[in-house]
């Protein structure tokens, strides 16, 4: 895709392939139900993208698209391209140097894990003069992180998947030197107590005016806890 905006942003999300994805919820839902689940989690991921103003949508699918899911997405307003690197941190990485290449003034990530998450807070990080932007998950990692201009070398030596992925992150800023913003908490949804809370606050959302859940509202609206 050739850029059209001064902006990036960049869902990271696995190829949707039946029993690889949202493994941990095998202990409460098969594996149909958490294909389904997930799909929706990317949908709605992908229409906040899209919602995002002066920012191109980019999907990064580790490890392809072998299951040619993302393929209307990339005939579209979407640009798709495939995870490089031997963890996520080099995957990360590799991804903002792809991107600043190609001009972009800053580039956002985000994960596949929190459907529910405000496109307000991809806004705020765009409009940050900081050089990083973290967005602090309530599991010990990030939901989202954001660069400005280049990058910042705070993935190496990160033990990931792990509750200190945030802590050493924040050390690795520090000694980087980078200014840095931290937006609100958010959560990612990873396991089946952490289903159960996204369809009540989901609910709560949609009852307060604040806006729809999409369409994983929808599949959990059908799904009893």
């Amino acid at each position: 895709m050739e850029k059209n905006k001064d902006n990036a942003v960049i869902l990271f999300a696995r190829d949707p392939v039946l029993s690889q994805v949202k493994t941990r919820l095998k202990s409460s839902f098969d594996d149909e139900t958490i294909l389904q689940l997930y799909l929706c989690f990317v949908e709605d991921s992908l229409a906040k993208i899209r919602q995002v103003e002066n920012a191109d949508g980019y999907v990064g699918i580790f490890p392809e698209n072998h299951s040619g899911f993302f393929n209307g997405t990339e005939s579209s307003d979407i640009g798709l391209f495939a995870q490089q690197g031997k963890d996520l941190g080099d995957k990360m990485r590799q991804a903002f140097v792809d991107r600043f290449a190609q001009g972009y003034n800053k580039v956002v990530i985000i994960g596949s894990d929190s459907p529910s998450l405000p496109v307000s807070y991809i806004s705020r990080a765009l409009a940050s003069e900081k050089d990083l932007v973290l967005g602090p998950s309530t599991d010990g990692g990030y939901y989202l992180i954001a660069m400005t201009g280049k990058v910042a070398e705070v993935f190496s030596g990160i033990e990931w998947g792990t509750d200190n992925v945030l802590y050493e992150t924040l050390q690795r800023v520090k000694s980087a030197g980078a200014s840095l913003e931290l937006l609100p908490v958010w959560y990612d949804v990873d396991l089946p107590e952490d289903l159960k809370f996204l369809k009540t606050h989901l609910a709560l959302i949609d009852q307060a005016g604040l806006g729809e859940g999409g369409k994983t509202k929808v599949i959990l609206d059908g799904i009893s806890f």
